[in-house]
């Protein structure tokens, strides 16, 4: 049987005492390794940089530089990078405001242990992940508006979640890439959405895609 690969993660938290539960959850893991750990955003940016983790657990509320404001100055100097926001908060704003601000995942430090780590090895796959505690916040916000995509668009939608590609979409539902990225303008349209992330951020607020 293959070996699961290794999957290096970084922790910024301003709690010591947080930082040492996950250090401590984690290394259950044989396949995930700590690599480092920030207690605020600036250095959680500048050890993101240095180190390259797979994956950045996050902490929101933290002193000077924010964990939203950390994850945009991440995304912005080491664009490959992945974050799975890790917080006690779980309104539905905060929420958006994450995964707009470039965060693949988001979860909530009540997490049991197993969904904390299917939230890292889904993060650091390229997929997007929110916390399941937090689906009944997130259909609260429906009203009418799964009615805006037609089927086809929410399943392009949900596929770009799951960290696929354009060219990868194309080749799964066997339609041409010139179709997908027309179905993703579209999208972005009805959806009022600047990017791709954004899109899918709206769509999980609003339970339009899982």
């Amino acid at each position: 049987m293959a070996e699961t690969p290794e999957i290096t993660v970084l922790l910024a938290d301003d709690h010591e005492v947080v930082r040492e539960g996950l250090r401590l959850a984690l290394l259950r893991s044989p396949h995930i390794r700590v690599v480092g750990e920030a207690p605020d955003g600036e250095t959680a940016v500048s050890l993101t940089e240095r180190r390259l983790p797979d994956v950045v657990v996050m902490d929101l509320r933290m002193p000077g530089m924010d964990g939203i404001e950390a994850t945009e100055e991440i995304m912005r100097r080491v664009p490959d990078a992945k974050v799975l926001i890790f917080t006690a908060y779980s309104e539905r704003a905060l929420l958006q405001r994450g995964l707009e601000s470039g965060a693949r995942g988001y979860i909530l430090k009540e997490a049991p242990h197993e969904t904390l780590l299917r939230a890292i090895e889904k993060v650091a796959a390229g997929e997007t992940f929110v916390d399941p505690a937090l689906m009944s916040a997130l259909t609260q916000a429906r009203g009418g508006n799964t009615d805006v995509l037609t089927a086809r668009e929410r399943e392009i939608l949900q596929l770009l979640a799951d960290g696929m590609s354009n060219a990868d979409v194309a080749a799964q539902l066997f339609i041409s890439q010139e179709t997908v990225k027309s179905h993703v303008r579209h999208i972005l349209t009805k959806l009022e959405a600047d990017t791709r992330t954004q899109a899918v951020a709206i769509a999980l607020r609003d339970a339009m895609i899982d």
